[in-house]
């Protein structure tokens, strides 16, 4: 089974998170923290930041290592090591669907909790309520 890199980057506002709607698969249609699928040579780290920019072009910085995953590919003998980092962004920097995002918006755990999103992402919001008491 191949085993691929992925990173996905949290950016969180005045309570809120930051999803894209994914216009590809994997996880087609479905919410996600924006991310995707590492380069050559790039550590998971750059692949968030690089992600983050190409999917909502806001430039993300102080990624902090939250959570991973082995997550299983909708295709068949594919598999994706998912590391899940925690960003800092400019307060002003507007959010814009780019690249594999259909759309982009800023959710509450509770409007999260609504939307058709990966386990994982449930699983991040749980634990960042507990961790930093988010409502």
């Amino acid at each position: 089974m191949k085993t691929e890199l992925a990173s996905s980057a949290i950016l969180i506002r005045n309570g809120r998170m930051l999803l894209i709607r994914r216009k590809n698969p994997p996880s087609l249609d479905m919410y996600a923290f924006p991310g995707g699928r590492a380069e050559a040579g790039e550590s998971p780290d750059q692949t968030a930041l690089r992600e983050f920019e190409e999917e909502t072009g806001i430039i993300a910085r102080a990624p902090l290592l939250f959570a991973t995953y082995d997550l299983h590919s909708e295709n068949p003998g594919r598999h994706f090591h998912l590391s899940v980092f925690l960003v800092e962004a400019d307060a002003e920097a507007i959010a814009e669907a780019r690249d594999d995002a259909a759309d982009a918006g800023w959710f509450t755990p509770a409007e999260i909790r609504g939307l058709n999103c990966p386990d994982s992402v449930i699983d991040c919001v749980e634990k960042l309520e507990r961790q930093f008491a988010l409502a």
